[in-house]
């Protein structure tokens, strides 16, 4: 499905956050002609999640959109609800799974048992369902398991040693740890989280990837 993968993601994007426009019509009828040859659809955070979970699959020589697994940023854990509405039960009853970071858990036990997939949902009930979770974020997730040594060689691989550098003696920066730093350093300008996840998950040993991210490959 890798060349409708793309189409289905983005039809889905627009009907889950569409409102009740005449556009959103149009994406639904999209989303449900092009999801066929969708196995299943893992909802993420963002952008930095999916590039994440790509870089992973590749390495394990593996292609999600080739295996009709579509991974799909929500922009931001309170619109879960909207695409559990559009892909869960209530729309095309695909099958699930996807990652959250642990502070919005509530938004994903909530919604999830809202369009009656469970009931009192636990920590393990979620992962039962496929929906892994990282403690801050995947960002904190993959920092903590390269090192802060790892990741400054990623930056410096990237060429920003400097921009890391200046950042770092900025007076609200100084004195903090540097996994702090290095978090907030990824947040700074638009895409690079993006690029980061992707680095970093490229630099990993494949015995150190983080357990969410491990487990949720597994299960997809």
């Amino acid at each position: 499905m890798n060349d409708g993968s793309g189409g289905f993601r983005q039809a889905l994007i627009a009907w889950a956050v569409g409102g009740t426009g005449a556009g959103t019509g149009e994406a639904a009828v999209r989303a449900r002609e092009l999801s066929d040859g969708v196995r299943t659809v893992v909802l993420v955070e963002g952008t930095s999640d999916r590039a994440a979970l790509a870089a992973l699959a590749a390495r394990h020589g593996r292609d999600l959109d080739a295996e009709g697994v579509v991974v799909v940023p929500m922009g931001g854990a309170t619109n879960i609800g909207r695409f559990l509405d559009v892909c869960g039960p209530p729309g095309l009853g695909l099958p699930l799974a996807g990652l959250c970071d642990l502070g919005e858990e509530r938004h994903f036990r909530r919604h999830l048992e809202r369009v009656g997939l469970g009931t009192g949902l636990t920590r393990d009930g979620l992962e039962a369902l496929g929906f892994e979770l990282c403690v801050a974020d995947l960002e904190d997730e993959l920092i903590r398991a390269l090192g802060a040594d790892g990741v400054v060689e990623v930056i410096d691989a990237q060429g920003e040693s400097r921009p890391f550098h200046t950042f770092q003696g900025q007076p609200a920066q100084r004195g903090r740890p540097v996994d702090h730093q290095l978090r907030r350093f990824m947040g700074t300008h638009a895409g690079r989280k993006t690029l980061y996840a992707h680095a970093m998950v490229d630099r990993l040993s494949l015995d150190r990837v983080p357990r969410p991210l491990d487990r949720l490959l597994a299960r997809v």
